[in-house]
């Protein structure tokens, strides 16, 4: 039984990481401040494998455990009105976890078999080569956003404590994470495009949650003009991946996208979430000024994940749209 530390185990991506790994007879230990989403519940909480310290990860090296697996997900995170927000405060304090990580890991080389980093296709916001191959991030420029630029930072922590100490790692991208558990951010407070309040930071909540509030014949705000693609990838999906790559020896100091391979426009999307709670073709939209660093493209290539890991995105995104909408209809309803 492998003993992993999940750092941010409590929040998104990290309770669906939770649940594949305590489901494929890990020992996991999670290390959370509930400083996103405040205090929450999570499905995995009473798992007799799973063991809960509520700390800042920059306190982590006062614990006495060993592990054979670091994942590395906490971090300063929201969603697009996020990265404006708190443009400059994320650096540092991404950057402080990363320290307290990395020192943790290196102290634990003598059972360590591999940290494996949470990066983001956010590293990606400065390329023009569709579909983005892993590679391509040696050619592409910088990000303009410092959340970007921050996470591609995470990547190269990985590539020096490997040079120097040989630590050995694996960097996971994932492109867009949607599903449930994702609650409204503490930080992030009040989000307004003119006179429209944002009412969840990420774009999948965000337009179910309008659309639950208007009848079948209103216009649905989007930001832009709704033609920005994304790869839209179940928590699952993306969980199932991370573990993939945890358990493969050709993943050893390497990167990954994980990502479903169906492109999708916002348009798109809104239409098959206007289809799911109406049941009826979309009227129409009403158009809201963009943020500044919403990347209009991103297209991975998925050839190297299902080349080396196996790994294929399973659920579809109608499936992960009711799967959400039928999630968020009964906290409603509580």
């Amino acid at each position: 039984m492998n003993k992993v530390l999940i750092t941010g185990s409590q929040g998104f991506i990290g309770s669906y990481l939770c649940q594949e790994l305590l489901s494929n007879n890990c020992e996991v230990w999670g290390i959370d401040n509930f400083s996103k989403y405040g205090k929450v519940s999570r499905p995995h909480d009473n798992h007799p494998n799973f063991h809960f310290i509520e700390a800042n990860v920059q306190d982590i090296d006062k614990w006495n455990v060993e592990f054979d697996y670091i994942i590395a997900i906490a971090a300063m995170i929201g969603g697009i009105s996020f990265f404006h927000k708190f443009a400059y405060d994320l650096i540092p304090e991404n950057n402080s976890i990363l320290d307290a990580t990395f020192r943790w890991a290196l102290g634990q080389q003598k059972q360590l078999k591999r940290l494996i980093m949470l990066s983001s296709s956010m590293v990606f916001e400065g390329t023009d080569s569709y579909p983005t191959f892993e590679e391509d991030l040696k050619t592409c420029r910088i990000p303009d956003s410092t959340y970007g630029f921050q996470k591609l930072m995470c990547e190269f922590y990985c590539k020096g404590a490997y040079e120097q100490y040989k630590l050995p790692y694996t960097i996971i991208r994932p492109f867009n994470c949607v599903g449930i558990g994702e609650e409204e951010a503490v930080a992030e407070g009040e989000t307004k495009v003119g006179n429209e309040k944002m009412m969840l930071s990420h774009v999948l909540p965000d337009l179910i949650s309008r659309a639950m509030k208007l009848e079948s014949h209103d216009l649905l705000p989007i930001l832009g003009q709704g033609n920005q693609i994304r790869h839209y990838t179940n928590g699952k999906d993306i969980a199932r991946g991370i573990r993939m790559a945890m358990e493969s020896e050709k993943a050893i100091n390497n990167d990954f996208n994980i990502s479903t391979n169906q492109s999708t426009s916002v348009k798109e999307l809104a239409e098959t979430v206007w289809e799911v709670i109406h049941g009826c073709k979309l009227n129409g939209f009403k158009h809201l000024t963009p943020f500044e660093h919403d990347v209009q493209k991103r297209v991975p290539s998925i050839e190297k994940a299902k080349e080396i890991l196996g790994f294929e995105a399973k659920i579809s995104l109608k499936q992960s749209v009711q799967e959400v909408y039928d999630w968020m209809k009964e906290k409603e309803n509580d």
